[in-house]
């Protein structure tokens, strides 16, 4: 895995990559988000609706719930389909490229999971040395 980093790491290197003017750092930015990866794992089951999702993020307000769900939209990640009942029925599913999203953005949860104590402690030792 290390060799893998590695050779990444030259690879940009070797592009000239500007960290400024990187493509990839605005999709990053999204996908990054506190609620974009939050939302992502409520629906990699199932399609959810707009209430349903409220219910299972208390702490997202409805206009960032909104924004978050569109900007998943426009970036391919998640779909909008609206039922023609009354009154009318919005479901919210992932993508292909969405769903291709879940094993990265897993590792990662995974990894925050298992080196929380860690960074709680170092976090605590840190502010302790501070004052």
């Amino acid at each position: 895995m290390a060799d893998t980093q590695a050779s990444r790491c030259e690879s940009s290197d070797a592009m000239g990559t500007d960290i400024n003017n990187c493509p990839v750092r605005k999709i990053l930015d999204h996908v990054a988000a506190k609620w974009t990866i939050l939302i992502l794992l409520e629906l990699k089951h199932e399609p959810k609706r707009f209430n349903a999702l409220a219910r299972a993020l208390p702490d997202i307000s409805k206009r960032m719930l909104t924004q978050t769900l569109k900007d998943l939209q426009r970036d391919g990640l998640a779909t909008r389909t609206v039922y023609d009942t009354k009154p009318p029925s919005v479901e919210y599913a992932l993508t292909q490229t969405g769903m291709s999203l879940l094993d990265p953005m897993l590792a990662l949860v995974s990894w925050a999971a298992e080196n929380t104590a860690h960074i709680n402690a170092s976090q605590q030792a840190f502010d302790m040395a501070a004052q």
